[in-house]
């Protein structure tokens, strides 16, 4: 996320009130959130064929919500799946949200690129607020697409319910998705300087924390990925948490 997102007066809530830091070695996640696991290693492409178990009908993209807090991996993942999936497409929501609100522009990806895209038709969605500030091109997702990667904090929010047909939590590190998602954004230039990056992310976490609180993605996740500051996997394998498959979501 960047400051292009709105500045909003009702983001500096304590978001670490409710942080649980455990006193043994393993990962700080916010009360409510569980420890996923025990973790299992699993190729790129064996997480994809995990996803498609589901059905869907011929003529439209496999849509999959990889969601996550802010700095948690979700990029990463994205990216690693997008390269192993024959012809993806990859919507962040950042995207969409774009000088409009952190959290409010469900309508926005629902009318823009969901529902075309699930008709089988192609998308070039330009969101209000890039005609308004001159920005340039477009989200697109072309006629041919087979899996549309949703990737955003609020990727897996209930407003998409039977929009999507699979839903990746990346769980992570509390503290270190913030460390790790600062010093990114000043590397990256986009929210100023270290003090100025920090408290942008202290802003934006303010709205994340009540966001998540409220909509508790974990709980409808197909599948858990371990993220930032939790076990690593090899170069092309990622750990995913063990769903029992009485457990699944009817998605799957």
């Amino acid at each position: 996320m960047d400051s292009t997102s709105p500045q909003r007066a009702d983001a500096g809530a304590d978001a670490d009130a409710d942080v649980v830091r455990p006193p043994v070695a393993g990962p700080v996640l916010r009360e409510g959130e569980p420890a996923a696991g025990p973790w299992s290693e699993v190729t790129v492409e064996s997480l994809l064929a995990l996803l498609e178990r589901s059905a869907v009908p011929s003529g439209r993209p496999r849509v999959v919500a990889i969601s996550g807090r802010g700095g948690s991996g979700k990029s990463t993942l994205v990216a690693r799946l997008a390269r192993a999936a024959p012809h993806s497409a990859v919507v962040c929501t950042d995207d969409v949200a774009w000088h409009h609100s952190f959290f409010d522009w469900s309508d926005l990806l629902i009318d823009g690129v969901l529902r075309p895209a699930r008709q089988g038709r192609a998308v070039h969605y330009r969101p209000p607020t890039w005609d308004q500030r001159g920005r340039t091109g477009a989200i697109e997702v072309p006629a041919a697409t087979r899996w549309l990667f949703i990737e955003g904090t609020g990727a897996a929010r209930r407003e998409l319910d039977g929009l999507l047909d699979a839903i990746v939590w990346v769980q992570s590190d509390y503290d270190e998705a913030e460390r790790g998602g600062i010093a990114r954004d000043v590397e990256q230039g986009v929210n100023g300087d270290l003090e100025q990056a920090t408290a942008f992310w202290h802003q934006w976490q303010g709205e994340e924390v009540a966001f998540m609180d409220d909509h508790r993605p974990w709980e409808h996740a197909d599948i858990v990925v371990a993220g930032v500051g939790l076990p690593a996997a090899g170069e092309d394998s990622v750990l995913i948490a063990p769903v029992p498959e009485a457990d699944l979501p009817q998605r799957l």
